[in-house]
């Protein structure tokens, strides 16, 4: 599977400030800088993104707001972002099969998404960069449960590759440089 800015659309999950305090696998900076890239992704390329919040999480992260400012965050009350009805609808409209996932705890909400979007018939891409884990062990149990059933593994640097194609032009040379500032973060 590769995705591109045809077949994609991007989920973040629960990228709250409260919550990514609690990321044990990937620090707060690292977790901001990824995903706010893989947001300037979204923007650059015209990629179908939400935002799937829960409530008591805190604020979403500025530097992904300030990407999608158009997006607000949709609020839910479940560890899965299937469980809001209206972001599947959404998600069914847009077309897209190919989902990348970013998100805090990758155990948790990132995991649940991910298998209710595999039986979804969607195709999954979790961009490892950009998600946050409680504990190494049980993040890594999470990322084979998600393979096994058939989502993958991968990162923003190669989703931007991905997308990237001629570096000459605009677009390529704009995707260049967000992967240069991912790389030298």
């Amino acid at each position: 599977m590769i995705p591109n800015r045809e077949n994609s659309a991007i989920i973040f999950l629960d990228l709250q400030e409260e919550i990514i305090r609690n990321s044990r696998t990937r620090s707060a900076a690292q977790l901001d800088l990824a995903a706010s890239s893989l947001a300037r992704l979204a923007a650059l390329h015209a990629i179908p993104a939400f935002l799937s919040a829960v409530p008591p999480g805190g604020a979403f992260l500025p530097s992904v707001l300030s990407q999608l400012p158009a997006i607000a965050p949709r609020m839910r009350t479940q560890t899965t972002a299937f469980s809001d009805p209206g972001l599947v609808a959404d998600l069914k409209s847009s077309g897209r099969g190919v989902l990348v996932l970013a998100g805090v705890a990758t155990e948790i909400v990132v995991q649940r998404t991910a298998l209710d979007a595999l039986g979804a018939g969607y195709r999954v891409l979790l961009a490892v960069d950009a998600c946050g884990g409680v504990d190494a062990r049980t993040e890594e149990a999470a990322f084979r449960r998600i393979t096994a059933a058939g989502g993958a593994t991968s990162s923003v640097v190669t989703f931007a590759a991905e997308l990237a194609g001629d570096f000459t032009t605009a677009l390529g040379g704009a995707t260049l440089g967000i992967m240069y500032a991912l790389l030298g973060g």
